[in-house]
């Protein structure tokens, strides 16, 4: 096979490697059966609960409407894989907080090597266990027990550990896909889920646009429009970096003398990705969530009523608090990632700087104010992408989209680059070994 020199490899060299190269080939078809097994056991029901009084009743509930997002319709299908990836993604959020907050954990990731991930990991999947049961408690005895057909002791527990094992099924099989497949278990699972729920939303987009006349129409490609040209800003800001030039000291090993060699530092302008809008969302709907288990009555419950109504998507003041929120947890989840201070210490160590800036306190503080600035117009754009959506939807009325927003569009932009990247390097990887046999 004729093979492109070029450093990326062509569409054509991609798809020959995909049908011909058996270590390529064997990992895409598992990650496919893989994603097609778990597809099916979202449609495999719960028993003992009344389905159509419960879709009817969650039909506007903005809470399980953005869980269902994410779990692929299992919300409202009541299959046994309800909570998906949610909890051992809620784990793994958990976990990055408290390896920065406990040094011992720290110490593991950082200097333990492959041996203290695996430790990491192995504490995530005991973390996703224990939140899967509160998870599934929450959502048996506060949501499905109003609609369970018997009221027996036994529905509880029943429903609990059948939604615990489904949600540690999922969780074993994201992983499976990681290890022996292509991309990351977990974001594809995600990715899989919100292409799901694409076609359900495109139908009823046409149904409005049939039944509403020429205005409808002319609504629905104003929006289609808009979800077009952000999806155009995601992938240029998810691909945004920012190139800091370093350079190595001379040195000499032996009788041999090693010149300078000039490299470059990236920093990403959005180093958070989409968790901080998915933090920035939770937050929001906790107190419509809350209303949801405490019910109504009670000074608290009032309380929250208010600031549910005064958080209204598409109001001035849900924009206004979201975008802080958004901001907040940008720079919290950028100081996670990124940590200037060992940046600094490891380029001192390796015998690097950065031209201009002293080596040590001013090479932190150069990092800091640069790490600032690429965070605020990250955050910003993560502001602008998250609620241009809910005001166009509130400008032309079109709501059949609701749900699947800014944080959608992110998550399936971010995971069908990193999974196009890393196929591509499946292929350059191919392609040196068939240079080297030749």
């Amino acid at each position: 096979m004729v093979v492109s020199r070029d450093k990326t490899p062509t569409a054509q060299e991609t798809f020959l490697q995909m049908a011909q190269a058996a270590g390529l080939r064997s990992r895409l078809l598992i990650t496919i059966g893989l994603l097609t097994l778990i597809r099916f056991g979202i449609f495999i029901p719960i028993p003992g609960i009344d389905r159509e009084k419960f879709i009817s009743a969650i039909s506007n509930s903005p809470v399980l409407g953005f869980l269902d997002i994410f779990t692929g319709g299992g919300i409202s299908t009541l299959g046994i894989f309800a909570l998906g990836i949610l909890p051992f993604i809620n784990a793994s959020i958990i976990m990055q907080l408290l390896t920065a907050a406990i040094p011992s954990l720290e110490d593991l990731q950082k200097n333990e090597g492959e041996a203290g991930r695996r430790k990491i990991s192995q504490i995530t999947r005991y973390v996703a266990a224990g939140w899967a049961i509160v998870q599934s408690t929450a959502i048996t005895v506060g949501l499905l027990k109003e609609y369970a057909l018997s009221s027996t002791f036994w529905f509880v527990p029943e429903t609990v550990l059948a939604l615990t094992a489904g949600s540690m099924f999922v969780m074993w099989v994201s992983e499976l896909i990681t290890e022996r497949g292509i991309g990351n278990g977990a974001s594809l699972l995600i990715f899989v889920n919100i292409v799901a729920s694409l076609p359900r939303t495109l139908g009823q987009t046409i149904d409005y646009a049939q039944t509403g006349g020429r205005q409808a129409v002319a609504q629905v490609i104003i929006l289609l429009l808009v979800f077009l040209v952000m999806i155009v800003g995601i992938v240029f800001v998810q691909e945004g970096t920012r190139r800091i030039p370093i350079i190595s000291a001379r040195r000499q090993v032996g009788r041999k003398l090693y010149r300078e060699r000039t490299s470059y530092l990236p920093l990403r302008l959005n180093q958070g990705g989409v968790m901080p809008i998915i933090f920035a969302s939770a937050v929001l709907i906790l107190p419509q969530s809350l209303i949801g288990f405490l019910g109504n009555g009670g000074a608290f419950s009032e309380a929250l009523v208010k600031v549910t109504n005064a958080l209204r998507p598409g109001s001035w003041s849900y924009v206004g608090v979201y975008s802080i929120l958004i901001l907040f947890f940008s720079y919290f989840y950028a100081s996670l990632i990124v940590n200037p201070e060992d940046i600094s210490k490891n380029l001192k160590k390796m015998g690097s700087s950065i031209p201009g800036i002293r080596p040590g306190e001013k090479t932190k503080e150069y990092l800091e104010g640069v790490l600032n600035r690429l965070t605020f117009l990250g955050a910003g754009f993560l502001s602008f992408v998250a609620t241009v959506p809910t005001l166009v939807e509130g400008a032309t009325g079109v709501t059949t989209f609701r749900g699947l927003g800014a944080t959608s569009l992110l998550i399936l932009v971010g995971v069908a680059i990193d999974t196009a990247k890393q196929i591509q390097t499946y292929v350059i990887s191919q392609r040196y070994e068939g240079m080297v046999k030749q």
